[in-house]
């Protein structure tokens, strides 16, 4: 029965070949005018339409394979051009920093260089803490004992007089601003030689001043008051301070030509940012 079954499959199959190789011949064989081309041509009419209107409907369809191909791949390019966005933001603030850093490092050297600081064993360091309560007081630097670092050391960086150390651990210090209301600096005015006591104004933490000022001192506008150096009783003020540390310009002059008088200062240093600063290790004894 099997036998039966596989021979008639394969004589259909031998006959179906037949036939499609004589219309076939035939087809190609006669003219266009033909009966078979006429049978042709009378099928697509009929075939066309039922084709376009399958075209239609599943138009949609393979516009949503598409749109879902095209989606997945525009996911993809995101992903990388997101990626690639990020590694670029990257290495642009690694290069700003860089920047910003090296001309840190060149206005320190420029500073210690032109004012002779380099005698000092300057140690440089890095502002790694600030309390946002104690914004104008005090910060917390990279380096300590262990480097040399002990207290009452001045603390500069590369536009002028910071502070000073007032505490040291292993690896740690804090700096006591210029702007802290306990810092009393002995300061010159550089121009004229005039000497006063530079503190910080009651309840402006960001304006100094320069007191203890007599009639006959003259002070005006625009001019640089530094470090008067002073280390003994030479000096009108002690001060743990090397001389000719730039500490501000002066801004204006309250009660001109009297005992009272006093100049007030813009400090050099931008104590609101600070980075990078070094600590004078050693103190030149001889500065005054």
């Amino acid at each position: 029965m099997y036998d039966k079954t596989v021979r008639r499959r394969r004589a259909v199959l031998g006959l179906l070949v037949a036939s499609s190789l004589i219309l076939l011949t035939a087809y190609f064989g006669e003219s266009a005018g033909g009966g078979l081309h006429s049978i042709q041509r009378g099928v697509l009419d009929v075939v066309s339409p039922v084709q376009e209107g399958a075209s239609r409907v599943l138009k949609p369809v393979r516009d949503l394979f598409g749109w879902a191909g095209d989606t997945l791949d525009a996911k993809g390019q995101l992903k990388g051009v997101r990626e690639e966005r990020d590694a670029l933001r990257e290495q642009l603030v690694q290069s700003q920093a860089k920047l910003r850093e090296s001309a840190q490092l060149k206005d320190q050297e420029l500073l210690n260089s032109e004012h002779g600081l380099g005698d000092n064993a300057p140690v440089r360091a890095r502002v790694i803490a600030k309390d946002p309560n104690l914004w104008f007081d005090q910060v917390t630097i990279d380096q300590g004992t262990s480097s040399g670092v002990q207290r009452n050391q001045a603390v500069i960086n590369g536009q002028g007089l910071v502070g000073r150390v007032t505490f040291v651990s292993g690896s740690t210090a804090i700096v006591t601003l210029v702007t802290n209301h306990t810092t009393k600096i002995g300061g010159t005015v550089s121009e004229s030689g005039v000497e006063g006591l530079v503190e910080v104004e009651q309840g402006h933490p960001t304006d100094l001043v320069l007191n203890n000022l007599s009639s006959k001192d003259e002070v005006s506008g625009g001019q640089i008051v530094v470090t008067s150096g002073t280390t003994s009783t030479v000096g009108r003020y002690p001060s743990p301070y090397p001389r000719d540390i730039p500490i501000g310009r002066v801004t204006r002059i309250e009660d001109v030509g009297t005992d009272d008088q006093q100049a007030h200062l813009t400090p050099f240093a931008d104590l609101r940012r600070l980075d990078l600063v070094e600590v004078l290790t050693k103190r030149d004894v001889t500065s005054k």
